[in-house]
């Protein structure tokens, strides 16, 4: 084995029965865990006996460059992610800045995405095709964003929306839901997914008309029906086309 290796993992909502086994493994066996405080806070408890390095919100490219510093002295490195270290997390940052550190090995441990957890939460939303588009416009311009909103409505895909509003972000969530109503009718089943995995987990069915003044912050994923979602029992149920989901006994 490589002496010098960084694993970015994904350690999916939190909690070490969500993680994948691999994902244990290899924290269990490294030196370092690398991670946004908040994360590092979730997993400490699961793997107290390890070196902790955090950098808070915003901190991403140091808290990359730190982990491969620490992995081109001679460490095995976690550099832990919310979710999946691929679906908006570390792993691509740290092939970019990886260059700068050719010696270093780097692998990637996939973890279960918010828009699994969630929607095994919510029922059964994501059984046909599906999109994921987060509204954070740190990185990505909301031009883009609606752009981008107002492809995934017209495709008559469910759409998963991540990061839909934060302290700083007031009302982004509500902006989308004006996008998406020029589409999709008001009536459209929808859920929102809170805490998912952590203290305070629950979550909600509602329509699009009502989506759209929810409350929502960073610890929540919204997921917005296709034309074949029914509210069955207040979970979320997509239908794929066998013929026994063709049934009218839904409210």
């Amino acid at each position: 084995m490589n002496s010098k290796k960084l694993w970015v993992v994904g350690i999916g909502p939190g909690s070490k029965e969500n993680m994948t086994l691999r994902a244990i493994d290899v924290l269990e066996s490294c030196d370092i865990i690398c991670g946004y405080t908040v994360y590092c806070d979730l997993v400490k408890p699961y793997f107290p006996n390890k070196e902790y390095l955090s950098t808070p919100m915003m901190g991403e490219e140091k808290r990359v460059a730190m982990a491969l510093q620490k992995a081109d002295e001679g460490n095995h490195v976690a550099l832990i992610c919310s979710g999946d270290a691929g679906v908006y997390g570390m792993s691509g940052l740290s092939y970019e800045l990886g260059r700068d550190f050719p010696e270093v090995e780097i692998e990637v441990v996939p973890g279960v995405t918010a828009a699994i957890s969630g929607a095994a939460i919510l029922g059964a939303p994501l059984i046909h095709d599906f999109s994921v588009i987060s509204l954070s416009d740190r990185l990505t311009s909301m031009e883009l964003i609606e752009k981008r909103l107002r492809a995934a409505a017209g495709s008559d895909m469910v759409i998963v929306l991540y990061n839909p509003e934060s302290r700083s972000r007031k009302g982004y969530l509500s902006h989308a839901c004006d996008i998406l109503l020029e589409t999709i009718p008001g009536d459209r089943v929808c859920g929102i997914a809170r805490n998912i995995g952590r203290d305070g987990q629950r979550y909600e069915v509602m329509k699009l008309l009502e989506l759209k003044d929810a409350d929502a912050d960073m610890f929540c994923t919204v997921f917005i029906g296709n034309s074949s979602t029914k509210n069955i029992s207040d979970v979320m149920v997509t239908a794929r086309g066998y013929r026994g989901e063709k049934s009218e006994n839904v409210r």
